[in-house]
């Protein structure tokens, strides 16, 4: 039979397959040819035996936390407690570019920011509308139903942001746990455990601890570059530019010109190692 993981605890692989749940084990050889299945894997099963088979190809995968198969991601993005960073912000939208997940910008917390810090704001999120990316609001819940129809979606961003509340707005049967931001800190304390994923609006979706490693060490700067979407619009004379210490790259005369966004461009710097005192 075929189903999807939807749960893990301990040895236990919860795997849903025509509306009902099996508890399976895995093959022992899954060991031996260190095969792990995450939340989100389509597997093969012996209901009879209560054990997966087979893992099957997966159209994406990451380590921190255990997801797979992943259409798009909700990064939910607070403007305060914790407050508004681009870098973290380009940080989930570079890693989900890069594993071929649609990043959807999720913004919490607009209440608590005046007029003059919301315009700031608005006009650093015009940008990201600008380029392609959908931005959203956590008070707008029909839109946000309608996103997760037909897809498997999984909510991430700043710990505290507001993830575990927003599912529950959506769906309060679910009551999952909330954690309030440590204002000595601030930041979030975790309170999502285990990764597990739900059905709604026709699609499914994860609650996860977060995505706790944002590293790029299993990425190459070309990756990376490309994962900055808005660069390609502007090609550069030399087709591998890293857009760094090229005279005559485009790219970096379109951050001068205003036209790309220069915390974009800085992050870029950032995650790929080059100082930007050092960039010219």
């Amino acid at each position: 039979m075929k189903g999807q993981i939807i749960k893990i605890s301990s040895d236990l692989h919860f795997i849903s397959c025509e509306n009902e749940v099996y508890p399976c084990k895995c093959r022992g050889i899954f060991r031996k040819e260190h095969i792990t299945p995450v939340v989100g894997d389509y597997v093969l099963f012996s209901k009879e035996k209560s054990l997966i088979e087979e893992v099957l190809p997966r159209k994406n995968v990451f380590e921190r936390p255990k997801v797979s198969n992943i259409d798009q991601a909700f990064l939910i993005t607070s403007l305060r407690l914790p407050d508004f960073s681009t870098n973290l912000l380009d940080k989930f939208i570079s890693l989900m570019e890069m594993n071929h997940v649609e990043p959807i910008i999720c913004i919490t917390k607009r209440d608590l920011m005046n007029q003059y810090e919301l315009n700031k704001i608005d006009e650093i999120l015009s940008y990201y509308k600008k380029i392609g990316y959908k931005v959203i609001y956590n008070t707008e819940l029909d839109k946000i139903k309608e996103l997760l129809r037909d897809k498997t979606s999984v909510f991430t961003g700043q710990t505290g942001a507001g993830k575990s509340t927003l599912l529950n707005k959506l769906n309060p049967d679910w009551n999952l746990e909330t954690g309030e931001v440590s204002l000595a800190l601030g930041r979030g304390k975790h309170t999502t455990r285990v990764v597990e994923l739900f059905e709604i609006c026709n699609g499914k979706v994860m609650d996860t601890p977060g995505f706790s490693s944002l590293e790029f060490k299993n990425y190459t700067k070309e990756q990376i570059r490309n994962s900055f979407i808005e660069f390609s619009k502007y090609p550069c004379p030399f087709k591998d530019c890293s857009h760094t210490n090229e005279k005559e790259c485009v790219v970096k005369k379109e951050v001068l010109a205003n036209n790309i966004l220069e915390s974009r461009y800085f992050n870029y710097l950032n995650f790929i190692g080059v100082d930007n005192n050092e960039k010219n």
